[in-house]
């Protein structure tokens, strides 16, 4: 029986464990909360459950070396040490995480060992990069071109099923790292000109789309795009944009909170503050009477805007105790959120995803090319975020195992010996994209 070592008992792990034990495999999962990580296994024969600390190097060298295929499904910054100890013994290794500059200069190490590190295979990273590559080799393949492409993608509530709130957000997945995010720079093309998007200046260079059966959301652009002119093979596109979606509300208010330093890193001596005591210290006020008023002189904006609605619902004008010390308001706010805006456990959550692609022929021909996935989450069982980001590790493993894949070396799953199957195997379990070819250009 093959063996699959899974680190991290998170958000997301759940399917992924299921679906390996489901495949007839047997599947360690460790993680340093071991109650976490033994009531995900609960009920399997072959699952089992190990309490381990990424510091615990050398039990990490040999829970891998006892296993075939190892995923790691913590923060990213540890890749590249479980990265090598599977290169050291020649074990295959999936993440669903964006490719790091260290792992990247692993490729020729890996393909050495003849192991493959596949990397960004979940939902975003992840389905996004293959069903976009289904349609870019539907071009290509008649001798086409692609001139613009959009990407777009977020993990959202179902408004359906949820209860509302002045952000328009329900975290389902890793909530420090939806937050943290938000303090990302941006990169992208449109009509030819390179627009580079300033931290500060991110949730303000925002687009509206009608979204199939949602309505109209906000985007705002997703990290650099350029890279994937070449990932994608299409380095003649005018236009490349990925970007994140959102209900109306989150950009307004994420973007005060960055105007007020709410979501900077930098530590300060908060001890014996209340949150209207920081916020007074953010903007340099000399007291905090009138702070509603003061807060938005300081942002420059009529009091009554939804943005300072946002913040006053999240308890940031109350003068009560932060019990804090030495800390990041990054820390502070984002504990906050992640205490108010949890989904619930009879709450969905909702993936949407549309790529939006113009194409151009030899014969003068052009068309437009749209593809969405709207997946809703099980509540008491499975997110949709959950489901997109562990189904497809879980398929691209169970086919490393069985020898269905030959790639070698750090890889992204841009290969059609990869996505085909993958997406195949993903329609057959209700996630589809929905494809849409020969509109015609805007």
């Amino acid at each position: 029986m093959k063996k699959v070592l899974v680190l991290g008992a998170g958000m997301v792990s759940k399917p992924i464990v299921e679906y390996l034990l489901k495949a007839g495999f047997q599947v360690t999962l460790a993680d340093r909360f071991l109650e976490n990580a033994q009531k995900l296994v609960r009920g399997y024969a072959h699952g089992k459950a190990v309490g381990w600390e990424i510091k615990e190097e050398q039990k990490l060298d040999d829970m891998i070396c006892m296993h075939d295929l190892t995923v790691s499904l913590l923060p990213y910054n540890f890749h590249i040490i479980v990265a090598g100890y599977c290169i050291k013994n020649r074990k295959d290794m999936i993440t669903t995480s964006y490719v790091q500059p260290e792992i990247r200069m692993l490729d020729c190490q890996a393909k050495k060992a003849g192991i493959v590190m596949l990397n960004e295979i979940g939902l975003d990273p992840g389905i996004d990069h293959m069903s976009a590559m289904r349609i870019i080799n539907y071009v290509h393949d008649r001798g086409g071109q692609i001139d613009s492409f959009y990407s777009l993608c977020g993990a959202l509530y179902d408004k359906d099923s949820a209860v509302s709130n002045p952000f328009n957000y329900k975290f389902s997945w890793s909530p420090k790292g939806v937050v943290k995010a938000s303090n990302n720079d941006a990169t992208y093309l449109k009509d030819g000109k390179t627009h580079h998007v300033f931290t500060e200046n991110l949730f303000k260079d925002t687009l509206r789309i009608d979204f199939p059966e949602v309505g109209q959301l906000e985007v705002y652009p997703n990290r650099n795009s350029l890279p994937y002119m070449d990932t994608y093979g299409i380095t003649n596109a005018k236009t490349l944009y990925r970007g994140t979606f959102r209900y109306e509300g989150w950009c307004e208010s994420i973007d005060a909170l960055k105007a007020l330093g709410l979501l900077s890193f930098t530590k300060h001596n908060f001890e014996d503050y209340s949150y209207a005591d920081m916020l007074t210290r953010l903007i340099g006020a000399t007291d905090k009477k009138d702070l509603k008023e003061k807060v938005a002189a300081y942002l420059k904006v009529c009091h009554d805007v939804h943005s300072l609605k946002a913040l006053e619902w999240l308890g940031l004008f109350e003068d009560k105790p932060m019990h804090r010390g030495i800390e990041s308001p990054f820390e502070i706010v984002s504990d906050l959120m992640i205490d108010k805006m949890m989904l619930g456990p009879n709450e969905k959550d909702l993936v949407a995803m549309l790529h939006i692609v113009q194409a151009s022929y030899p014969n003068q021909k052009k068309e437009v090319i749209k593809s969405h996935l709207k997946l809703k989450g099980t509540p008491s069982k499975d997110t949709a975020v959950a489901k997109t980001v562990a189904w497809p590790a879980a398929i691209a493993a169970e086919m490393i195992l069985h020898k269905k894949i030959h790639l070698k070396g750090v890889q992204i799953p841009v290969n059609a010996e990869l996505y085909e199957p993958v997406l195949e195997r993903l329609s057959d379990m209700g996630v589809e994209m929905k494809e849409e070819f020969g509109l015609p250009p805007a």
